[in-house]
């Protein structure tokens, strides 16, 4: 019984900070935090609309919070098949971000185009 609640906090601890991330993206700040984004020279960083993207990782962090929901849950009703739901999730919402990101220029700024 111990070793379930140890587990839960440990999962639920890696939640948290990507709950906090997730409000500090939705609010359109934090986007030194993006990797690659933080990396860009500032000429290279006007070309983007720095509220959109931090906006849509927010949405991210968000969803992958959730998904990890799911592990919590397997825990608590001893069941794998919540494990595998979650994990399925968060490897689809990641697989997701990535080519949302870096497909289509969605995230170039509008005005300078």
């Amino acid at each position: 019984m111990e070793d379930k609640i140890v587990l839960m906090i440990i999962i639920a601890s890696c939640i948290l900070p990507l709950v906090i991330l997730g409000i500090v993206f939705i609010n359109g700040k934090g986007s030194s935090l993006i990797a690659g984004f933080n990396t860009m020279s500032p000429e290279k960083k006007k070309e983007y609309d720095t509220i959109a993207l931090c906006k849509f990782m927010g949405k991210i962090m968000f969803a992958l919070s959730f998904s990890m929901v799911f592990w919590v849950l397997s825990v608590a009703y001893e069941m794998n098949g919540l494990f595998i739901i979650g994990l399925v999730l968060f490897v689809g919402i990641v697989i997701f971000a990535i080519v949302n990101v870096n497909t289509d220029n969605r995230f170039k700024n509008k005005k300078l185009s």
